[in-house]
């Protein structure tokens, strides 16, 4: 097993217990929290699983996904902030 793999393993371990965080979690600010945390982590894995196996296209999917957590956590933020008004 090489490090990369390694590496891949030891994010998905920190994944499931990020899962853990967002199925107890207290709030909903640390329940949106866990969800961009895992968000990151699932980006990180595709960088990684880029490198390994050499195609580069990997890199335009983490961009992309990276794009669309960013938005979604921002605008799931602003609809609990106004307590479910989409106006």
């Amino acid at each position: 097993m090489t490090f990369l793999e390694t590496t891949l393993l030891v994010i998905a371990i920190y994944i499931t217990l990020v899962l853990v965080r967002v199925i107890l979690g207290p709030t909903i600010w640390d329940r949106l929290l866990g969800l961009n945390a895992i968000s990151a982590k699932i980006i990180m894995s595709i960088v990684i699983l880029s490198i390994i196996t050499q195609q580069s296209y990997l890199l335009d999917v983490a961009l992309v996904y990276a794009l669309l957590g960013f938005i979604s956590t921002v605008l799931i933020a602003r609809f609990i902030e106004k307590k479910g008004d989409i106006s």
